[in-house]
């Protein structure tokens, strides 16, 4: 990419993720400025319009969730012919859908944990699945309104509390064992993390517990794992990627039972992009520095959409 090329960094957003965004944004902006391009904040505040600056080469977008990761904004920035990172509009649209990545998975392969979909527009019901299992609002990012149920007295409030986001509610069979993360950049898998939340899951809490007050997680990187294993699970996560249609990168959510089988979750378009986040953790074990990150999705995403 020309160091002349004008990099509008799109950060913030309408959605519930705004504070992580602008704090993604901030390193990327820096990370370019500080590489000398021509590098400008766009804070994002509307669903409605996107106002980039005059010249705009490429557009970054760091706007985690709702907006900025379902499709939305890229098919903005595609009727303003402006070049932009990361996943295309139908790619961001299925894998940012939890209920449509389970049928892309199913169809490729992909191992993933059983399921079931809610249909709570007409009232709320229960599974027919029994607990343990997970639920989650199908639409919504970093853990927003997912409950984990293990007895059948949990069931109904976390169904109530997950019908206020959607009405077709996903559940998952609940898997015990590593919460694994793996970052896929142009096809290829990087180092495995493995995340050990200090209480609970890795919620919204334990993933910004500068945000809420959480306790935080422990992040090992490359993940503790045999090399059998690693790679069952690096596969695993490229195939979940693949059969999503991503482009350019993803991180891919990824859980190991207790007999090293690997369960596909889901796959993040815009994923963290601080500098502690963890694909620029990835990455770094995989010998690229945040700073050339950066640069990589800049010109993969630019050579796809010149």
């Amino acid at each position: 990419m020309e160091k002349n090329t004008l990099i509008a960094v799109l950060m913030g957003g309408p959605g519930s993720e705004r504070a992580v965004s602008l704090a993604s944004g901030a390193a990327v902006l820096q990370a370019f400025l500080d590489m000398g391009f021509h590098a400008q904040a766009v804070d994002v505040t509307s669903r409605d319009e996107i106002v980039l600056p005059g010249g705009t080469g490429l557009a970054f977008n760091v706007i985690h969730g709702t907006f900025g990761e379902d499709g939305t904004l890229q098919k903005m920035l595609e009727k303003q012919g402006i070049p932009y990172t990361g996943a295309g509009v139908k790619s961001s649209r299925i894998a940012f859908d939890k209920n449509l990545a389970k049928e892309k998975f199913l169809a490729a392969e992909v191992p993933t944990p059983r399921h079931e979909i809610l249909d709570v527009s007409a009232g709320i019901k229960l599974p027919q699945m029994p607990p343990p299992y997970v639920v989650k609002p199908p639409r919504e990012g970093s853990s927003v309104g997912v409950h984990i149920v293990r007895s059948a007295e949990q069931a109904l409030a976390a169904i109530e509390a997950a019908a206020q986001f959607s009405t077709d509610i996903l559940v998952e069979q609940f898997i015990s064992g590593k919460e694994l993360t793996v970052g896929v950049l142009d096809g290829v898998a990087l180092p495995i993390v493995h995340i050990a939340p200090r209480s609970g899951f890795y919620d919204m809490k334990n993933k910004y517990p500068w945000m809420s007050g959480g306790d935080g997680s422990d992040y090992f990187c490359p993940a503790d794992l045999d090399a059998a294993t690693t790679k069952k699970v690096q596969d695993a996560a490229v195939l979940g990627h693949k059969s999503l249609g991503i482009e350019v990168y993803s991180r891919v959510d990824v859980l190991l039972d207790e007999k090293n089988q690997p369960y596909v979750l889901e796959a993040n378009t815009i994923p963290g992009m601080t500098q502690t986040s963890l694909l620029p953790k990835a990455a770094a074990a995989f010998g690229i520095p945040f700073k050339d990150l950066c640069l990589r999705i800049a010109d993969i995403s630019l050579n796809l959409r010149k």
